[in-house]
């Protein structure tokens, strides 16, 4: 039996919110090459802007090249290794970048085979079958303490640190990322998306959202346009990111 050939298409939008001054999201992506991510930075002033910008620009620059012969796993996390040694080394020289890091959700996707990375709380969804699935995990205080079971979701959703990141690019000499993989079927919709989204908007939602351009194959802009004006009628209080990807047969 013949395996589906599988081809993906992408679109994304990024907006700052009602509540911030400017955006500090990033995002990048190459259909050509299948890399496609999106960062959330944080520092003062114009640092998290300028974390972000680096850690787009420096893996997309790795993983675009992708040489021969070199694992797939490997070329991905030598290129998080990379981004997260330009960060930390700008933030040393320029004391006004002091303590600047970004997270990093990423999709990077060789015809059927997924891989989904991430460091800190910017996140990745499938979309299967009208089913919504997070397949990233949060480096976050909140959700470390949900998964040893110290806390219920409902408690983390209230808790007062539920901004409390555990691991960023950047903030330190080194970092290490998850790194999940997967097979996409055709019909697969994968959402790439800083916290902005997901504080605003519960998984529930967000599969009702995704849902509703099924039947009709809706352009990707216009979901994604769709999200970010449901989040910022939810409160807008964060930049907000998506970027969707979507296989097909």
């Amino acid at each position: 039996m013949a395996t589906a050939v599988v081809h993906y298409s992408a679109a994304a939008v990024s907006d700052r919110g009602r509540k911030r001054p400017s955006n500090e999201d990033s995002f990048g992506y190459s259909i050509e090459h299948g890399v496609y991510l999106v960062c959330d930075g944080m520092g003062g002033a114009a640092a998290g802007e300028i974390a972000s910008s680096l850690a787009v620009d420096e893996v997309m620059r790795l993983l675009t090249a992708r040489p021969e012969g070199v694992p797939l796993s490997d070329l991905i996390e030598q290129a998080i290794s990379a981004a997260n040694d330009v960060i930390y080394s700008r933030s040393q020289v320029n004391p006004r970048l002091s303590g600047m890091g970004t997270t990093l959700v990423a999709l990077v996707v060789e015809e059927r085979r997924v891989c989904v990375v991430n460091v800190g709380d910017s996140r990745c969804y499938r979309l299967r079958d009208e089913h919504l699935e997070q397949i990233s995990q949060d480096h976050s205080l909140v959700e470390e303490q949900v998964r040893i079971g110290r806390m219920t979701p409902a408690e983390a959703l209230r808790s007062p640190l539920r901004n409390v990141i555990t691991r960023a690019l950047g903030t330190q000499s080194r970092v290490t990322p998850d790194i999940f993989q997967l097979e996409a079927e055709p019909g697969d919709m994968f959402l790439l998306c800083s916290d902005g989204l997901t504080r605003e908007l519960p998984n529930q939602k967000l599969e009702s959202l995704l849902s509703e351009g099924l039947p009709n194959l809706t352009p990707l802009v216009n979901l994604c346009t769709r999200l970010v004006e449901a989040a910022n009628r939810a409160g807008g209080a964060d930049n907000i990111t998506c970027l969707l990807v979507r296989a097909a047969g």
